[in-house]
């Protein structure tokens, strides 16, 4: 006889993977530590399959074994939650629990705008919400705990099914007075010689600004921001320039800071405002059905 996990271990083994810490899955998972261990130990001996390196006593190693179950176990658990999702959609639509993630660089931009109109339209909705980077939402998505999510493409979105909804394009951030502010516009190729911020290591954005730049950008500067806030202060400090989105100036992201806005020259400007959410879901007319929302408020 076949033996088959249980869907409890098969989230605790994808949340130790996650987390990397026997207390903190534990804590995710809303158990005691023991239990959590005591389950991991159950599985390994239920598979007879090493799946943790017991010679490592501070973090949970994983064998290679191990780090193939814990794929396997994502994927069964998308199929579980699809599951959950079919007897869902019986349901009126948009109706009952959505949880949605939302990264980091669009959250508080767009849901000022965004959940009065979503709660106007779909009034029997109980959303939740979950702010991340972009990696780590798509492993939330493909694992089941989120929904849908609002990403900025271009991102590498795994296997997950995406909507382009808006675009938005980048700006040009300098320091008051900077010699490029006499400019209506300013070229890539003027940006070669200005140390460039960026946010840090992690933001989609981060890429997706480095991509718009290519090599135009010179030499970066030594520091990275933790968020878009954090990089228009740095620009108003005079460490230098960057690129911001529409929607961040929109929501006045530079009010108050000593900073000037040009247009960017040049095609590729932009990124691209984002619904993803799993493949092959039975919701998926109702995620296609949040995009006139989403753009209206990204407008």
């Amino acid at each position: 006889m076949v033996y088959l996990p249980t869907p409890q271990q098969l989230r605790y083994l994808v949340t130790l993977a996650e987390t990397g810490h026997f207390s903190r899955a534990a804590a995710a998972c809303a158990v005691s530590q023991s239990t959590l261990s005591a389950g991991i130990l159950a599985l390994e001996r239920q598979l007879d399959a090493a799946i943790l390196d017991r010679s490592a006593t501070k973090h949970a190693v994983f064998t290679p074994l191990g780090l193939e179950l814990v794929a396997k176990a994502r994927t069964a658990l998308s199929a579980l939650a699809a599951l959950a999702e079919a007897s869902d959609a019986a349901r009126a639509p948009m109706t009952g629990p959505l949880r949605l993630g939302i990264i980091p660089t669009i959250g508080p931009f767009l849901l000022p705008r965004f959940m009065p109109a979503l709660r106007e339209a779909y009034p029997g909705l109980k959303l939740f919400l979950r702010e991340d980077q972009t990696e780590r939402l798509l492993d939330q998505l493909e694992g089941g705990h989120l929904d849908v999510l609002v990403l900025a493409e271009p991102c590498p979105c795994g296997g997950a099914e995406t909507l382009a909804v808006q675009r938005d394009e980048f700006l040009v951030a300098l320091p008051k007075g900077h010699p490029l502010a006499a400019r209506e516009s300013v070229a890539v190729a003027a940006l070669a010689a200005e140390p460039f911020l960026l946010l840090e290591e992690g933001h989609c954005l981060r890429d997706q600004v480095l991509n718009t730049c290519g090599a135009g950008v010179g030499r970066s500067s030594e520091f990275a921001a933790t968020s878009l806030h954090t990089l228009i202060q740095m620009v108003a400090g005079g460490l230098g320039l960057t690129l911001v989105p529409r929607l961040a100036v929109l929501a006045g992201i530079t009010e108050g800071a000593d900073v000037e806005l040009r247009r960017l020259e040049g095609a590729g400007g932009w990124r691209s405002i984002s619904l993803a959410w799993r493949p092959n879901s039975p919701h998926a007319a109702e995620y296609r059905a949040l995009a006139p929302l989403l753009a209206s408020a990204c407008a």
